[in-house]
């Protein structure tokens, strides 16, 4: 049995243990054992079995093990069976509503049977949903918007999941012998927020073929051919592939094509018409009709009068123009970074203590850290009364004098109260070197109170930088309506950065919006909004949405020294 479809088992047993509410710590290890089998590049487990590597694999215990072996083995799984007769498996449906946990989801099913994602939506029209103990019509109607949201994005995953599941799947494009390379095109390769499928194109000296063997992989479910040698296939665990099989000598502009947008290559192909050259098909053509060769795309680019356009750049929003006129920005890159502002730990919600945190900044290779915890309103986070302020601030003096290789800066992410008034007193605020105002809270005011709002919190003079400005969670909840332009203009006039936030879930400022914002005058901070040292990664996603949006090195302020950021943030508290 091939990796794909061990994992696909393995994390279906770890959801149905999540919905009976066992030990976390169980469905974790199925979950942990998955993503190690999804990393074993092979077709077939049983040799990896049989010689003892599978059991060495960090991640996989004896529980664990004895599943797969069975799995390998036999094709089947009896302990996943025994949970599939015990739990619905229209119960896992549910599971994506947002909002909607595993106790909730069996507290339905206990009370009213409801088995499916139809019957719940049934249920919660009809009333019977909201007569339930501590639910009631909010959060009835709540669950309903869910269901709507879930099927409008259902087709969907955030970036790094679709990055993870791209990963197995572009491995075994290349191991092919019949493929000389290939890379991933499409939205992945654009680094938008949210992917539908992975686009992987083929350079191979027999693309029918080719095209036809990777469709009978282990691990498939499903393939449909578009044309000779583009096929789109379905495995098991639901990932879906586009893949392009092409001669090497049209791989270059099958890449480009591949990568899109459809607006970027709209744009591509009337400019090419202008110069007289054409791109038809997977190659670019002369006046005459003769092929013009193009070993990468770079050649390409230059072959149009061009400068190159990173993909993340190809969405159709003046990119080629820019191109043309030679006006393209140079993207901010990872390495530009030199620390991070947005960073919680142990004191509220975080994982990890302030050491613990400026320690992996440190070996990350940034020069300060900013602990940027919760402040009191959101006690739901743990949020700080003033005496932890205190004793937060004492622990960051003992560690800045402990010559710990990192600068600590304290920081708060101060709530945004509902009369735009910042948490915490004015006194307490000048303690801090800098404050993230964010709003945690009140999500469905209108348009124009909730403008009003942010507009009155970026007045306090202590506010340093605007967090998550919209609110919204990929493929969970929308942003909350706000007159984004008025509060980008208020941003600029104030010298109050806004935050790109990091966090997969967020990516917040949307790319699209910050274009605008540069062009308004904001400067922006990258925030990974870590809860653990694991968190702090995020910056790449982060550095992704930035790219997108236009935007240098010099427009983001953690690329600043920890001199520089200190001078910086004085400056705002003195404005």
């Amino acid at each position: 049995m091939d990796p794909r479809s061990v994992g696909h088992a393995l994390s279906q047993i770890a959801d149905f243990l999540e919905l009976k509410g066992e030990n976390r710590f169980k469905s974790a290890a199925y979950r942990n054992a998955a993503r190690a089998i999804l990393a074993v590049q092979t077709d077939d487990l049983a040799p990896a079995l049989a010689s003892g590597e599978l059991a060495e694999l960090k991640g996989i215990g004896p529980a664990t093990l004895s599943t797969i072996r069975e799995l390998v083995e036999s094709g089947e799984s009896r302990y996943l069976e025994q949970l599939r007769s015990e739990i619905p498996e229209g119960l896992l449906e549910m599971l994506r509503v947002p909002g909607l946990g595993t106790a909730k989801i069996q507290k339905i099913h206990d009370a009213l049977g409801v088995a499916s994602l139809a019957e719940l939506e049934d249920a919660a029209r009809d009333g019977r949903l909201a007569k339930l103990p501590r639910f009631g019509p909010g959060t009835a109607a709540k669950i309903l918007k869910g269901i709507t949201y879930l099927r409008e994005n259902s087709a969907y995953m955030l970036y790094p999941r679709a990055l993870a599941e791209s990963e197995p799947v572009l491995a075994a494009v290349r191991a092919h012998p019949g493929v000389e390379s290939a890379m991933l095109g499409g939205s992945l390769r654009r680094r938008t927020e949210i992917v539908r499928d992975i686009d992987v194109v083929a350079a191979c000296e027999s693309p029918e073929r080719v095209a036809a063997e990777l469709a009978r992989a282990p691990g498939v479910r499903e393939a449909e051919a578009r044309g000779s040698d583009a096929v789109t296939i379905q495995f098991v665990d639901g990932t879906v592939l586009d893949l392009h099989c092409v001669p090497p000598e049209s791989f270059a502009v099958a890449l480009w094509r591949a990568t899109g947008s459809a607006s970027h290559e709209r744009e591509m192909i009337e400019h090419a018409s202008s110069r007289g050259l054409s791109l038809a098909g997977n190659e670019l053509r002369d006046a005459s009709g003769a092929r013009i060769p193009v070993p990468d795309e770079r050649t390409l680019f230059d072959a149009l009068d061009l400068a190159y356009v990173e993909p993340e750049l190809r969405e159709g929003r003046g990119e080629v123009a820019a191109a043309s006129a030679r006006a393209l920005p140079t993207l901010i890159e990872t390495s530009d970074i030199r620390g991070v502002l947005h960073c919680h730990s142990d004191y509220s919600d975080g994982k990890a203590t302030i050491a613990e945190m400026a320690e992996a900044a440190r070996a990350l290779g940034w020069s300060y850290i900013g602990i940027t915890d919760h402040s009191q309103s959101a006690f739901y986070a743990g949020g700080l009364k003033p005496d932890a302020v205190l004793a937060q601030h004492e622990e960051i003096d003992r560690l800045n004098s402990s010559n710990l290789g990192v600068l600590v800066l304290k920081g708060v992410e101060a709530d945004i109260l509902a009369d735009g008034q910042i948490d915490y007193d004015q006194e307490l605020l000048d303690r801090f070197d800098y404050v993230i105002a964010s709003v945690h809270s009140r999500f469905s005011m209108d348009r124009e109170t909730m403008t009003q709002r942010v507009l009155r919190a970026l007045d306090d003079p202590h506010v340093t930088i605007l967090g998550h400005p919209t609110g919204r969670l990929l493929l969970s909840r929308d942003a909350y309506a706000i007159d984004i332009e008025a509060v980008l203009e208020k941003a600029a006039d104030k010298g109050v950065a806004v935050e790109i936030n990091a966090d997969p879930h967020r990516l917040d400022l949307d790319w699209r919006h910050l274009q605008l914002a540069k062009s308004l005058g904001c400067s922006f901070e990258i925030g990974p909004d870590a809860h653990s040292t694991r968190g702090l990664s995020n910056m790449s996603f982060g550095v992704g949405i930035a790219r997108k949006g236009w935007l240098e090195a010099s427009d983001v302020i953690n690329t600043l020294s920890a001199t520089e950021i200190r001078q910086r943030l004085r400056r705002r508290r003195a404005s």
